[in-house]
């Protein structure tokens, strides 16, 4: 054994290093608690997010799309509703115009050749038109921008019932002694159809156009309607000179009938009324007891061949003071048929002093004979 294997102690063997676990860049403690933990890197919070987002925004747009969807499908509905009513109403307006007017005034000019209960039979029928006219209206599916319109519709649909109703009622009464009456009854229900024409072209019409307006719709068409198609039926002479074929001395603005014509000054009353009053006799001095208001009852008689319209009959009280004037007319008088028209002067007439009564029946167009239109009378009027 040599020297140094005495001195030197023994060396121990090394042991070998174990490789060391590479640890990822970057990676840490929490990193690595938050994998065990089941999570994910950031990357996909991230996508989880956006998905999100996405599906977020897709509900929005369909919701979006199903709100316009559905207004535009209300909006047009609703036009729809309109036009529908547009339409309907113009239908029934063309109906009234058609059926129930052409009908009624053909019926009417040919009311000469017809007997009058057939006449009034057949007109009646015509009513029947124009009533179920009134009820189609109301079955109307109205939309409330056309409620205004509406009742304007309905107002003009019964004032052609009721007129051509009223009209109806007359007629057998043109034949008679009632026939005056008739004529100026006829002529009052024409001023219902007449009115009829007015409050369609003014409110029904308009109301109509103008909502269409505002709802955005346009390029349709309104109906017009003309249901009254003579002014002249207004005058009761006309109405009977058409319904009958008698009378009519003259029609507006137009020349006497063929004809004599006039009226002639029956008798001339004072009083309160014809059972106590003082019949005035031409030629000598007449007392009257005088009242507040006295009136005069005048007779007198339609003397030519025609019936005549718009008589004027005018007393006049002539003293030292200002005259006293009054007049009062009659709308129609009958060929041959007397009249009695009573004419209140409106004031105290002259107390204790004669004065002169003038009684006239004013000249009628055609009239040539006036020897028999006037009266004068002497009259004092005493308290």
């Amino acid at each position: 054994m040599s020297f140094f294997d005495d001195d030197e102690p023994p060396t121990r063997a090394a042991r070998p290093r174990r490789p060391t676990e590479a640890r990822p860049r970057g990676a840490t403690t929490g990193t690595r608690a938050r994998t065990a933990a089941g999570g994910g890197p950031p990357g996909d919070a991230q996508q989880l997010m956006v998905r999100r987002a996405v599906a977020l925004g897709a509900a929005a747009l369909v919701l979006i799309l199903l709100i316009v969807g559905v207004k535009g499908c209300l909006d047009s509905r609703a036009q729809n509703a309109l036009k529908d009513y547009n339409r309907n109403a113009g239908a029934i307006v063309t109906d009234s115009n058609d059926q129930v007017s052409k009908r009624l005034f053909d019926l009417l000019g040919g009311a000469q050749t017809t007997q009058p209960l057939d006449l009034q039979q057949n007109v009646n029928q015509v009513r029947v038109t124009a009533d179920e006219d009134v009820k189609r209206a109301r079955a109307l599916d109205v939309p409330g921008d056309m409620k205004d319109a509406q009742l304007a519709l309905l107002e003009t649909l019964t004032l052609r019932a009721e007129g051509v109703q009223k009209i109806a009622d007359q007629l057998p009464n043109l034949s008679g002694s009632q026939a005056d009456d008739a004529s100026s009854k006829i002529a009052g229900a024409m001023t219902e159809l007449l009115a009829s024409d007015v409050i369609y072209s003014q409110r029904v019409k308009p109301f109509i156009e103008q909502t269409l307006d505002d709802n955005g719709i346009h390029g349709e068409i309104v109906v017009s309607s003309r249901f009254f198609p003579d002014t002249q039926w207004l005058d009761p002479g006309f109405a009977r000179q058409e319904l009958t074929g008698k009378g009519g001395g003259r029609r507006p603005g137009g020349p006497p009938a063929p004809g004599t014509h006039g009226h002639g000054l029956l008798a001339t009353k004072v009083g309160s009324s014809p059972q106590t009053a003082t019949t005035l006799v031409a030629g000598q001095t007449n007392r009257v007891p005088a009242g507040s208001n006295p009136s005069f009852i005048v007779d007198f008689q339609n003397q030519g061949q025609n019936d005549e319209f718009d008589v004027r009959v005018r007393v006049s009280i002539t003293s030292s003071g200002k005259p006293i004037t009054v007049e009062k007319r009659v709308d129609q008088t009958t060929a041959g048929q007397q009249s009695e028209l009573t004419i209140p002067i409106g004031q105290t007439p002259p107390i204790g002093t004669p004065v002169q009564v003038t009684v006239s029946v004013v000249k009628v167009p055609g009239e040539v004979n006036l020897t028999n239109n006037t009266q004068n009378y002497t009259v004092i009027f005493s308290r």
